[in-house]
């Protein structure tokens, strides 16, 4: 089940929309087949986090699409999401299983085979591994290869998403890496017509995974 949830995985970012026009992108993306979405917001207060969170939650679940939460496992709990996203700088892999308990998805961010596999016993469900190409949604210079993603999954033998730079033009690279789906932000969120850029991505993405 999680392969296939991880296939197009949408990670929100609202620069330049209004809520308005944000929640729509989220219900056209859902419409046109994303199959996860995480809302990710660093700059917004608990509480708008937390109001935001539900409003996404009512698109997502109206079209089965499992929510996952970045970072906060306080909105994770408090909307009832399907699972909450960490990297370095959150709770332990381990303390973050322990508050969420066994039956919501916990993603965890890697660069490093060793992150990953630490990750795997402390309770990971699936492995978040980039930047895979350059990206200006985060903060990071650092690049991680091919070849370190696809050790990372063949160590772990976890679910792993690829994250980070990703568009339709350099989907098809990921034809030789193991990985279960491709993270999106900027070729969905700041798409002229995304229902047609997730179908379009869709397509991409089976191919590959289609090669296996």
């Amino acid at each position: 089940m999680i392969e296939e949830a991880l296939s197009l995985y949408l990670v929100t970012n609202r620069d330049g929309l209004t809520e308005e026009q944000f929640l729509e992108t989220i219900i056209e993306a859902c419409e046109g087949g994303v199959t996860m979405v995480q809302l990710r917001e660093k700059e917004a207060s608990t509480h708008d986090f937390y109001e935001l969170a539900l409003k996404v939650k009512k698109i997502t679940d109206h079209y089965l699409v499992p929510l996952i939460i970045n970072d906060r496992v306080d909105i994770c709990l408090a909307v009832d999401a399907d699972g909450v996203h960490i990297g370095d700088s959150e709770l332990p892999v381990s303390k973050t299983r322990e508050l969420i308990g066994p039956n919501k998805l916990l993603g965890v961010s890697t660069k490093t085979v060793t992150r990953g596999i630490d990750a795997k016993f402390e309770g990971a469900d699936y492995l978040g591994v980039g930047a895979i190409y350059p990206t200006t949604t985060k903060v990071q210079t650092k690049l991680t290869s091919m070849e370190t993603l696809t050790q990372i999954i063949k160590e772990t033998k976890l679910p792993t998403v690829a994250i980070g730079g990703i568009k339709e033009e350099n989907i098809l690279s990921f034809k030789e890496a193991p990985i279960s789906g491709v993270a999106i932000v900027s070729d969905i969120m700041q798409a002229q017509n995304v229902p047609e850029k997730v179908a379009k991505l869709r397509e991409l993405v089976d191919d590959v995974k289609g090669e296996r």
